[in-house]
C-alpha cells in the first residue's frame, strides 16, 4: 500500500473558485479510480492561491485481477448472432462456456500497476475539470484543443509512495518539484513523498491547508483588534477570500482619518470590504472605529508598517471619493433627482423609472387608504415617489449596492417624515415592516409582478431572471410579517389599472402567489395540500386569513377526529362520484322512516353545518373544526350500519344527497378533496 501525492501548480486561482475547485478534484479523482477498481482509504485536499493538491492514502500498488463474463446468445442462435458476439469479445467458438443452452465469455483480465492507472487519470482529469471560468495560453493557444485550466499550468508533481507517476498534459510533464512560497521562497522544492508534502511547503511559507489558514486569519485579528479595544465585525465570507488570496497569511491593523466617519457606515463598510477586502472593525461602544484589518501575504520585516501605510493611502482615496459623492448629493433634495429617472429604462416596453416611481407611488397611497386607514395616504404616496430617486446620485451611480440605504439617509438629512425615510431604507429587504414601509414595497413589487405578467414574461423551470418568484416571496413575507389584512387580489387590479395592463389574467398571478406561499410555509411545517385545500374553494387572497384556517386545519386534520372524518368525506366522495353525484331533485330529508345510524347523521348534520358556516365567517376557524368534529362518529356509524346502494331508489337517492350533505358541510373550512391521506 502506498500513498499517492497530486499538486497541480498555476498562476493564482481566483479565491471564490477554490473550495468548490478543491472538492472537484476529489470527487473526479475517486470516480477515476472507481473505474479501475480502485478505492483509497481516505483522501486529503488541499488548495491555496497557486496550487490544487491532494493526497490518497493507502492505494494498492496493483488494481486485482478481475474475470468478466457476458452472456452471449442462444447456443442454437443463428450464426450471423455469433459471428457478432465473438467479434465482439475477440474469442472463439471454442472458448465461450456453455450453461443451460447460452453461451458465455469468461474474459479474465489481469491486475495493472496502479502507476499506470494514475497516468492515464490525471489527464483525463485536468483535461476535463469543470472550471467555471478558463483560458488557453501560450502559442499552443491558437489551437481549440490545447488544454484550458483556470490559469496556465506551470507543474505537476505525482508521487505514488516515493516514485514518480510519469505523465505529459500538454508539455508539463509530471515530477517531484515544485516551489514555495512566492516571495520568501521563490526557488524549486523537491517533495519526497506525500508525508512530507505539507511539511516541507510549511518550511518555505506555504500553508497548503485552507482551513487553517482561515484559522490564523480569525484569531490573529481578534488579537489585534482586541490589542486597541476594538472588535472584528464577524464575516466568514471575508475570512474565506483572504484566506484564499494568501498562501503565508499576516493580518495587519491600521487607521484611516476619523473624519471619514461623517459618511455613513454602510459605506464605509462597502469601501473596505468589497473593494479592499479588509476586515471592518467596532469601538468599544459598539460604533464604527476608523480603523482596519488587512491581510498581507508575507511576514515583513518591518512588522508590516510598510503595508499598512499603503494599505491606508489606497482606503483613503477610496474614502475621500465616497465622502466627495456623500456631501455632493447632499447638496441637493431628493426631488431634484426625479427628472434624472425619465432617462434611466424600468425595463423595455415597461416605460422609464420615474414612470415606475409614479406608479409606485400612486399604489402605496392606495393601499395605505385600504388597508391602512389610520395612517396617511400621502406619506405613501410621497415615499413611493421618492423610492428611486437615489439611483440616480452619485454615491448609488459608483456603490449600487447602496441603493434604498443612500435615499434614507438623504431623505433623513432632508427632514422627510419617519415613515418617509423608514420606507426608503427597507425597500430591498425582504419583509419590510411598518405600515408606511410595507406600502411602499408591496407597491414596488406588485407593479413589478404585474407588468412582467402582463407582457407573457413569467419564470420557467429553473429560469427567473428578473427575480419575479423572490419579489412575489417578498409581498408574502411583508404581508405576513405585518399582519396586513390585505385583497391581493383587488391590489392586482389595482396595479394592472396603473399600468394599462387590463389584459392579464389577475387569477394567473394569484396562482402563482399561492404557489410562493407553499415554498415559503414548507419550512415552517405547513402542509401544501392544505394551502391548496383553502384556495380551491376559490375567492380567498387574505394571506393572513389564510393561513389562519389552513394551520387551524392542519391541527385538526392531524387529530383522529380530523383523520377519521377525512376518511369519512373521501368515502363519500367516491361513493358520489361512482353513482354520478346525486338525482336531480333528489333530497337530503327522507319520505320514508330513517334507520337509526341515518337520522343521527341527519341531526348532526344540521346541527354542525350552520356552526361551522358561523365559525368561519366569524374567522374562528378552531371552531369551525370543532363543528365539523362533531360528524365524525355520526359519519361512522352511518357507513357502518346503512346501505347507501338501497334497492329503493328513494332511499338511495335520499342517502346520496345526505353523502353531498356530508361535503357540503366539510367545504365551509376546505375542499377536502385536495387533502392527501
Amino acid at each position: 500500500m502506498a500513498d499517492f501525492l497530486l499538486e497541480l501548480l498555476s498562476e493564482e486561482i481566483p479565491a471564490r473558485m477554490q473550495e468548490k475547485a478543491s472538492a472537484d478534484l476529489a470527487r473526479l479523482f475517486t470516480e477515476e479510480l472507481a473505474k479501475a477498481g480502485l478505492t483509497p482509504d481516505g483522501i486529503t485536499s488541499y488548495v491555496t492561491p497557486r496550487r490544487l493538491a491532494l493526497i490518497a492514502h493507502g492505494l494498492p500498488v496493483e488494481t486485482a485481477a478481475v474475470s468478466e463474463e457476458l452472456k452471449g446468445p442462444k447456443a442454437s442462435a443463428p450464426p450471423q448472432a455469433l459471428e457478432g458476439f465473438l467479434r465482439k469479445t475477440g474469442l472463439t467458438r471454442e472458448q465461450l462456456v456453455e450453461r443451460d443452452g447460452t453461451l458465455f465469455a469468461v474474459i479474465e483480465k489481469p491486475g495493472r500497476a496502479t502507476a499506470a492507472v494514475l497516468a492515464e487519470a490525471i489527464p483525463a482529469i485536468v483535461r476535463n475539470f469543470p472550471w467555471p471560468k478558463s483560458m488557453r495560453w501560450g502559442t499552443a493557444s491558437l489551437s481549440t484543443a490545447a488544454l484550458r485550466w483556470v490559469r496556465p499550468l506551470q507543474g505537476i508533481v505525482a508521487l505514488l509512495g516515493e516514485e514518480i507517476v510519469p505523465f505529459e498534459i500538454d508539455g508539463v510533464a509530471s515530477g517531484a518539484a515544485t516551489v514555495g512560497h512566492r516571495f520568501h521562497h521563490p526557488g524549486i522544492i523537491t517533495i519526497g513523498s506525500a508525508a512530507d508534502y505539507a511539511g516541507k511547503l510549511r518550511a518555505c511559507h506555504v500553508i497548503v491547508d485552507h482551513a487553517e489558514r482561515r484559522d490564523i486569519i480569525r484569531a490573529r485579528a481578534a488579537e489585534l483588534a482586541a490589542g486597541q479595544g476594538m472588535t472584528v465585525i464577524p464575516d466568514e465570507g471575508l475570512v474565506a477570500e483572504n484566506a484564499g488570496l494568501t498562501e503565508w497569511p499576516v493580518p495587519l491593523l491600521g487607521h484611516f482619518d476619523p473624519a471619514f466617519l461623517e459618511v455613513p457606515r454602510e459605506v464605509i463598510q462597502l469601501t473596505l470590504r468589497t473593494n479592499q477586502k479588509y476586515f471592518v472593525l467596532n469601538d468599544a461602544e459598539g460604533k464604527l472605529a476608523p480603523a482596519f484589518i488587512c491581510t498581507a501575504n508575507i511576514s515583513a520585516r518591518d512588522g508590516g508598517a510598510a503595508i499598512v501605510a499603503g494599505n491606508g493611502k489606497v482606503l483613503a482615496a477610496r474614502l475621500s471619493d465616497a465622502k466627495f459623492f456623500w456631501e455632493q448629493d447632499l447638496k441637493v433634495p431628493l426631488d431634484d433627482y426625479l427628472p434624472k429617472l425619465e432617462a434611466m429604462l424600468f425595463y423595455e416596453g415597461m416605460g422609464t423609472l420615474r414612470e415606475k416611481a409614479d406608479r409606485i407611488a400612486a399604489l402605496a397611497a392606495w393601499i395605505a387608504q385600504a388597508y391602512f386607514p389610520e395612517r396617511d395616504p400621502e406619506t405613501a404616496r410621497r415615499a413611493g415617489l421618492l423610492a428611486k430617486a437615489d439611483l440616480a446620485t452619485a454615491m448609488v451611480g459608483e456603490f449600487p449596492e447602496l441603493q434604498g440605504v443612500m435615499g434614507g439617509y438623504y431623505a433623513e438629512k432632508r427632514g422627510e417624515k419617519p415613515g418617509t425615510v423608514s420606507a426608503l431604507k427597507q425597500q430591498y429587504v425582504a419583509a419590510v415592516e411598518g405600515c408606511i414601509p410595507a406600502c411602499v414595497a408591496l407597491a414596488d413589487r406588485i407593479d413589478t409582478l404585474v407588468a412582467f405578467f402582463a407582457r407573457g414574461i413569467k419564470p420557467t423551470g429553473s429560469k427567473d431572471p428578473f427575480a419575479l418568484r423572490r419579489a412575489a416571496l417578498q409581498t408574502i413575507q411583508t404581508i405576513l410579517v405585518n399582519g396586513t389584512r390585505m385583497n391581493l387580489l383587488a391590489t392586482i387590479e389595482q396595479a394592472k389599472t396603473g399600468l394599462g395592463a387590463s389584459g392579464l389574467d389577475s387569477a394567473e398571478l394569484l396562482d402563482f402567489f399561492a404557489d410562493r406561499l407553499k415554498v415559503q410555509q414548507r419550512e415552517a411545517g405547513v402542509r401544501h395540500d392544505l394551502i391548496d385545500a383553502v384556495f380551491a374553494l376559490g375567492g380567498e387572497d387574505d394571506l393572513v386569513r389564510l393561513l389562519a384556517r389552513v394551520k387551524a386545519l392542519q391541527a385538526f386534520v392531524e387529530t383522529e377526529d380530523g383523520a377519521n372524518l377525512l376518511a369519512g368525506y373521501k368515502r363519500a366522495a367516491n361513493i358520489l362520484r361512482k353513482e354520478g353525484g346525486v338525482p336531480e331533485g333528489a333530497s337530503a330529508t327522507p319520505d320514508y322512516q330513517p334507520e337509526v345510524a341515518e337520522s343521527a347523521l341527519i341531526a348532526a348534520l344540521d346541527a354542525a353545518e350552520p356552526k361551522a358556516a358561523a365559525a368561519v365567517e366569524a374567522e374562528d376557524f378552531a371552531g369551525a373544526m370543532a363543528a365539523l368534529a362533531t360528524l365524525r362518529g355520526p359519519i361512522d356509524a352511518f357507513f357502518d350500519q346503512v346501505i347507501v346502494n338501497d334497492s329503493s331508489s328513494s332511499k338511495r337517492n335520499t342517502r346520496l344527497a345526505l353523502l353531498e350533505k356530508i361535503r357540503v358541510a366539510v367545504h365551509n373550512v376546505a375542499d377536502f378533496s385536495n387533502i392527501e391521506g
